[in-house]
């Protein structure tokens, strides 16, 4: 039977069946599709993502430049891990006390508020969804978060985020900020170089990295004393092995 023919039959069969029954088939196709995606990027990089789209929009374009793990400093990779998540290499997707500390705080200061997405959080957020804070959102967070850490391996989890993290008005990943702030590789990047990247990564449209204000730099700094206190450790030292030294 040609494919038109069964795909027609197909389609005369789904539109027979009772509406929750075609609710349930449909999602089910959803979620398949989800998980052939998230598959698929193992092995390739995301060809765009929300956060991207977004910034197309706005008006901001993109600069991007996917690179691979290899060709990117290890200082990269210790610094993001430094500001935005010093447990990545133990958790499963959240960390938990991150997250206590987070509602606490926010229950106190209702003006500002503080955040405790891991590494792995900010990679399903801006591969798979859109910003914002509403429930719907953080919980489908929740769910693409636990489906790439049981699929993907921390050091492709590393890499899609430093592939794919927006780090200035339309700079997406490390190589296109390198190059953009410090016209150099992403595999040639200092300490202090990568530190400053990471230190902008809360606000990348406010703050830049090769302007930096005093704020910065003391994040910066901060951000310094935690590479040199988790670099030695087993795993932060297998996750980076293969990354730029």
């Amino acid at each position: 039977m040609p494919v038109k023919e069964k795909f027609i039959k197909a389609w005369r069969l789904f539109r027979m069946l009772q509406l929750w029954k075609k609710v349930v088939l449909i999602f089910i196709f959803i979620i398949m599709l989800h998980w052939l995606y998230i598959v698929l990027l193992i092995f390739v990089n995301p060809p765009i993502t929300t956060t991207q789209i977004k910034s197309l929009l706005d008006g901001y374009g993109i600069k991007r430049d996917y690179v691979s793990y290899n060709q990117i400093s290890y200082q990269a990779g210790l610094a993001v891990i430094g500001a935005e998540d010093q447990i990545f290499a133990e958790h499963f997707g959240l960390d938990y006390e991150s997250i206590e500390k987070a509602i606490e705080f926010n229950k106190k200061h209702t003006k500002r508020k503080r955040g405790a997405s891991t590494i792995s959080q900010q990679v399903a957020k801006n591969v798979f969804l859109w910003q914002g804070r509403s429930w719907i959102r953080k919980g489908l967070e929740v769910y693409f978060t636990f489906m790439i850490e049981l699929i993907w391996s921390k050091k492709r989890i590393l890499d899609i985020y430093l592939n794919s993290v927006e780090m200035g008005k339309g700079i997406f990943g490390i190589q296109a900020a390198s190059k953009f702030f410090f016209n150099k590789n992403a595999s040639q990047l200092s300490r202090q170089e990568a530190a400053t990247i990471a230190a902008c990564l809360p606000n990348p449209k406010r703050f830049r990295p090769n302007a930096p204000s005093p704020y910065i730099l003391s994040r910066r700094d901060w951000i310094i004393e935690q590479m040199y206190q988790i670099e030695y450790e087993p795993e932060i030292i297998e996750l980076v092995r293969k990354m730029k030294h």
